[in-house]
């Protein structure tokens, strides 16, 4: 009886890893495929051909937010600054208490917020490594296309609004 018991607790097992042998490989053609469609013609036993470095944008103009609650696009170049533990070069110009003399805009003040939601006098700890969220915008071709549509181009009005 007992051996019976082993076979089938056996049998079990074995199902179960052929299922998840199947779901590997497939993951892996799925991903291959992907890794296809973003190195094109070239196969994966060679190496493609890196595409030049695209150029930054840093004509100092605010950019458009691609979609809802995207942190902001850095406008200007930030080559050479210098973000570690101990100094963080964005600060200088977008700290609250800068802003007047630089003209920069002021950081947020959920970047005042500790995770458990206290104030605090100085830039919480998490937010302090600025390029974690926002980048520099560079003019280079998009990896995947962007469907996003914003609600007004969808016929969807503001609140108030009469038109219909």
């Amino acid at each position: 009886m007992r051996s019976q018991d082993r076979l089938r607790d056996l049998t079990g097992l074995r199902v179960l890893a052929v299922v998840l042998g199947m779901a590997a490989v497939t993951a892996s053609v799925a991903l291959a495929q992907q890794g296809a469609q973003l190195r094109g013609n070239v196969p994966f036993t060679e190496t493609p051909r890196a595409e030049p470095m695209p150029r930054w944008i840093v004509d100092d103009v605010r950019k458009m937010r691609a979609y809802p609650d995207q942190p902001p696009l850095i406008p200007h170049s930030i080559e050479g600054y210098q973000l570690s533990v101990n100094t963080n070069r964005c600060l200088s110009c977008h700290k609250r208490e800068f802003t007047e003399s630089s003209g920069a805009p002021m950081i947020s003040v959920t970047h005042y917020i500790t995770r458990e939601g206290q104030m605090l006098a100085d830039v919480s700890p998490r937010r302090y490594f600025c390029t974690a969220c926002h980048v520099p915008q560079a003019d280079a071709r998009p990896l995947v296309e962007n469907t996003f549509k914003d609600m007004s181009r969808m016929g969807v009005g503001h609140a108030g609004d009469n038109r219909r």
